[in-house]
């Protein structure tokens, strides 16, 4: 057994009064991730029944009505546990806050990679006292604003009402990254399009910010690729497919994630033949494409120009793990083209992989691959190559030693598909770790945990994921200097979040255990 499964359960039996006092709104910050710098005193405030959203003293135009869906979606989730039938008369009108002011400096509401994402958060406002005031660069880090507020509001069984506990509070908050992503792998188990949407609203929760959407694979091929409409022939079935539409409906989710698309080639292809069967070298050849077939650029080409109308995110993700070129080799025609260009099996992959790369910068995409490109060939690399770190820990030193960019994943503490990873791993796991060298720091952008779908569908993912995703998600969002040095000093906070989280009606699995493991006994969630 983990010895974290037996030192956790030790210390929720020791803790679980102290647990349950804080979440319930006692002493404590119970804000996750932890923002850069909090500070609170020792009030209340109510917030009225008729809380309104105000704009005065802002740039920001919100012709998309980004902020406006965002304060609908904040209204919501503090009001979606319990009903609101407190008598306001019998309130003090000096404890009662009447709205949020919302100060936007910058007009510009573009999604892409490195937008400013900071906020301030007053509650209440010391120049208004009616009113939380809510400061952002961009209408981005005002969302993340309202999701900080969101998590100090708690329903007071008493009152009846919605209670800011702990004012006046000073918050102010920027990510220690860029990139804090999540994979979800829907070529495995097909996962239906209200799963991925619920999904990607429960990431804004934790402020992660890319939904990484590892399409196809060997198993299923559903997405429609409209300039080679056969490739869908690739599903599971009729049923088990994304039309161009859902794809549309997934970027232009109102929780504004960025969407990585990822096309992996030149293996993982098994299920592109069953469309298109001249893209497999042969019939028992079918895992990498066809290398010597002008074909497969083509379709690649044309992935990627559709790919270009829907995926806006300046990067795509264009695979290259886990090649086996050996029947390259063995089959005649692939052969007799390697030995007339004097290649060998690893020079056909490498070939193949900055060809692919080069079809995706014409489509103004920059390019992210798994690491074996890098272990293969990363001098040859394009230098918009983002590397994608994924088998093992020391690899992004090299990466950035060597002057590209690097997300982490690495598998054995960040797989949410490895059970046995428990959520201290996923928090300890420090991107920058032998990296000291300021300038290769920032080349390292973030990182990324990792749903693959081998053992995952719709009936279980969510308890997969979280809350150990929002262990990883602290660990990219907060400050090194305000991560905790020991895991178990932010039970109490990562378990409020759980419990948050499952009030929200997201099936966050307990603490305790291995990843999504039920509870062992009856009791409380904040014991759990």
């Amino acid at each position: 057994m983990n010895i974290w499964v037996v030192l956790l359960s030790v210390l929720f039996v020791l803790v679980e009064g102290v647990v349950s006092k804080k979440a319930g709104g006692g002493g404590g910050v119970n804000i996750w991730p932890m923002p850069v710098s909090v500070s609170y005193g020792h009030q209340s405030v109510f917030m009225s029944k008729d809380f309104k959203l105000k704009t005065e003293g802002s740039n920001y135009k919100d012709a998309s009505c980004i902020l406006k869906d965002g304060f609908s979606r904040f209204l919501d989730v503090v009001s979606l546990a319990h009903v609101i039938e407190g008598d306001f008369s019998k309130f003090n009108a000096s404890t009662i806050l009447q709205g949020l002011n919302v100060v936007i400096s910058s007009q510009d509401d573009e999604l892409q990679y490195g937008v400013d994402e900071s906020y301030k958060l007053l509650v209440p406002s010391p120049q208004n006292p009616a009113l939380a005031h809510l400061e952002a660069k961009t209408v981005y880090g005002a969302l993340h604003g309202l999701q900080t507020f969101s998590q100090l509001c708690q329903f007071n069984f008493s009152s009846r009402v919605i209670e800011v506990s702990k004012t006046p509070w000073t918050i102010t908050d920027q990510p220690r990254f860029s990139f804090r992503g999540l994979l979800i792998d829907t070529s495995r188990h097909y996962q239906p399009l209200p799963t991925l949407k619920k999904v990607i609203d429960s990431m804004a929760y934790a402020k992660l910010n890319v939904f990484h959407w590892h399409i196809v694979d060997t198993q299923s091929f559903p997405l429609e690729i409209p300039s080679y409409p056969k490739l869908w022939d690739g599903a599971y079935s009729i049923q088990e497919r994304y039309t161009v539409a859902d794809a549309a409906e997934i970027i232009c989710s109102e929780t504004r994630i960025n969407v990585l698309a990822e096309l992996d080639v030149p293996g993982h292809a098994l299920s592109w033949g069953r469309g298109y069967p001249s893209l497999w070298p042969s019939k028992d050849c079918q895992q990498p494409l066809d290398v010597s077939n002008e074909f497969s650029f083509k379709v690649i080409d044309g992935i990627l120009s559709d790919f270009s109308k829907i995926f806006k995110f300046k990067f795509v993700h264009l695979g290259g793990d886990e090649v086996d070129t050996s029947c390259w080799k063995l089959t005649p025609h692939v052969s007799k083209w390697l030995e007339k260009r004097g290649m060998n099996e690893t020079q056909a992959y490498e070939y193949f992989v900055l060809r692919a790369q080069k079809i995706a910068l014409s489509h103004g995409y920059e390019i992210v691959n798994w690491e074996e490109t890098f272990n293969n060939f990363g001098d040859k690399l394009n230098p918009k190559t983002v590397v994608h770190n994924w088998l093992g820990g020391g690899v992004a030193q090299k990466v950035v030693a060597a002057g590209l960019r690097c997300i982490v994943s690495n598998q054995d503490k960040w797989y949410l598909d490895h059970l046995d990873a428990l959520w201290p791993d996923f928090y300890m796991n420090e991107p920058l770790t032998n990296i000291t060298d300021p300038k290769q720091q920032k080349l390292v952008i973030g990182g990324e945990v990792c749903m693959w779908g081998e053992t995952v569908d719709t009936s279980d993912i969510e308890q997969t994921i979280w809350p150990r995703a929002a262990a990883a998600a602290e660990r990219l969002w907060t400050p090194y200097d305000n991560l905790a040095k020991d895991p178990v000093k932010v039970i109490g906070r990562l378990t409020n979040f759980r419990c948050l989280l499952n009030r929200r009606g997201v099936a966050a699995a307990p603490l305790i255990g291995l990843g999504r493991s039920a509870p062992v006994e009856p009791g409380s969630c904040y014991a759990q």
